[in-house]
């Protein structure tokens, strides 16, 4: 048996991919611990490829049709075509028979691409029968027996595995029992399963530095520079109701890297590449602010002789009441330009159900802090949660709106590990399809219906273009009729949304124009949009 493994990342089919947060970075992880114990690893990343491919819209999101059937060029568009992303699952195949690998890892992050990776698994197996095949990543740890259904997974490893895949592979070789690695899923003899719980690394500064050598760092550049994923803790202690990390204590656990261990790994990539970009992809990068601070210490004085330095963002969002003027102000001088901010709700009964703090006063002053050293904002906001009133949300969003701030609204899916998935479930709320828990299929038509949700999305969509003609000094449009059934010729994106900004301000109908310049209407709430 040869010492070769490879580790893939599955393509994505969905209505958008955004590829900088496609970079395999726990692959990665993966990989560089694999090769500390000695094997030779490659990574095939599906999604560093930047074709895609338009593919039937899939039988169980036809109620979507109303909503996205119109193909929309307006800036008020939201989804139009279902598409495959990446390589096609012929040429995984044909790269797994070629590595020859005897295990072979898949990443299963999220559980609405669970049947894709599940399709790459059957494929890999039918080129390669030989191999052993390993699933890690959310899915599977949350829903192992789901997961091992499929005939063409031999093994699930639950949680992190970094220490556990060396494990596996080792026992693989050299045919020894399974039982003790941590976080192993395996058919027994008599075809049931042994199911291990989770395994959380206690001690993360002992795992090797990621291979990211073994990413095609090529296809992830940001105006002609590398963009660098980075971790440096794990965990959160924050029990947000909707949140899978938080769900289970032991993943909560908030664990943090050494700031050495983290400018390491920055200065390894920067020795081998321009690096232009850096998204710290932490749950709660600021949560301890002595150990930030030093972190964004050691990144100014790390890159203090580049002209150019790299922007820094953390995407998966801030938590407000850690941050502060002073923090704010080394984030800054350190490179970031833009804040995400987790607000959630400011309805203070919302807050409640996703067991989150009254964090407005927080917010609000890292807004100020923000705005005084010339950054921008966005603020993150929930809707169609269960049991949410679709009228907060509309609160949300115009408050954010009112302050000039970003509006990130996310449309609410149920998360498997999450308090609000358990919720879901008892309440017979989950959708029929694992393929619907994403935010673009509006999986949940509770107290919010998916017309009041594509409203809000819409909304969202419209205050945002007005706070970007307001920030480039573009004048608003006067309000303006706009007849039924006009044709208009207008091409640039700009002039679009302003003409159908004159009619949406004049009668507040949401309309889109189709590719060939018919204008429509989308289909929307009007008694949300009367309170707007």
């Amino acid at each position: 048996m040869n010492n070769k493994i490879l580790l893939v990342q599955p393509p994505i089919q969905d209505f958008y991919l955004t590829t900088k947060r496609t970079i395999p970075y726990g692959l990665s992880c993966i990989a560089g611990n694999l090769i500390k114990e000695g094997f030779t690893v490659e990574i095939f990343d599906s999604l560093a490829n930047s074709k895609s491919k338009i593919i039937n819209f899939p039988e169980e999101m036809d109620y979507l049709k109303k909503y996205y059937e119109t193909a929309d060029i307006s800036p008020f568009s939201l989804f139009n075509n279902f598409k495959h992303f990446g390589y096609s699952f012929e040429t995984i195949g044909k790269k797994a028979r070629e590595s020859d690998a005897f295990l072979i890892g898949i990443s299963s992050l999220f559980t609405p691409y669970a049947g894709i990776a599940l399709k790459t698994a059957e494929t890999i197996k039918s080129h390669h029968p030989d191999c052993k095949i390993v699933m890690g990543g959310h899915h599977p740890t949350s829903m192992p027996e789901t997961v091992m259904r499929c005939k063409y997974i031999d093994f699930v490893l639950r949680g992190e595995g970094e220490i556990s895949i060396p494990l596996l592979a080792k026992s693989i070789k050299k045919n020894l029992p399974l039982d003790n690695i941590p976080g192993i899923v395996f058919r027994k003899q008599d075809e049931t399963l042994h199911i291990s719980e989770p395994t959380w690394i206690k001690d993360i500064e002992k795992l090797a530095l990621p291979a990211s050598h073994l990413i095609k760092t090529s296809f992830y550049r940001r105006n002609k520079k590398q963009a660098v994923t980075v971790v440096a803790s794990r965990g959160c202690p924050i029990k947000c109701s909707y949140c899978s990390v938080s769900g289970a204590s032991s993943h909560g656990t908030y664990r943090k890297r050494s700031v050495e261990s983290v400018i390491s790994e920055i200065t390894a990539e920067a020795k081998s590449n321009e690096v232009g970009f850096i998204d710290f992809e932490d749950e709660n990068l600021t949560l301890d602010k002595k150990w930030f601070l030093s972190l964004m210490e050691e990144i100014i004085n790390l890159f203090k002789l580049k002209q150019e330095k790299p922007e820094l963002r953390a995407m998966n969002g801030l938590f407000p009441n850690s941050l502060d003027m002073e923090t704010i102000k080394i984030m800054k001088k350190a490179g970031f330009k833009i804040l995400n901010l987790s607000l959630g709700s400011i309805s203070l009964n919302q807050l409640s159900k996703f067991n989150r703090p009254d964090i407005r006063k927080a917010f609000e002053g890292a807004v100020e802090a923000a705005k005084s050293n010339d950054m921008e904002v966005v603020g993150y906001i929930i809707i169609g949660a269960p049991f949410q009133d679709p009228f907060d949300s509309l609160q949300d969003i115009l408050y954010l709106f009112k302050n000039k701030i970003l509006i990130g609204a996310s449309v609410f899916y149920p998360s498997p590990g999450s308090l609000d998935f358990e919720l879901c479930k008892h309440e017979n709320l989950l959708p029929k399809s694992l393929s619907l828990m994403r935010s673009s299929s509006f999986p949940l038509s509770h107290t919010t219906s998916r017309k009041q949700v594509n409203t809000l999305m819409r909304l969202s969509r419209i205050l945002n273009f007005i706070k970007f003609l307001n920030d480039k000094k573009i004048e608003i449009p006067i309000p303006k009729p706009i007849p039924d059934n006009i044709e208009i010729s207008l091409k640039d994106r700009i002039e679009i949304g302003k003409f159908l900004l004159s009619g949406f301000l004049y009668d507040r109908e949401i309309r889109g124009v189709t590719p060939d310049g018919r204008v429509f209407k989308h289909l929307a709430s009007k008694e949300l949009l009367i309170f707007c």
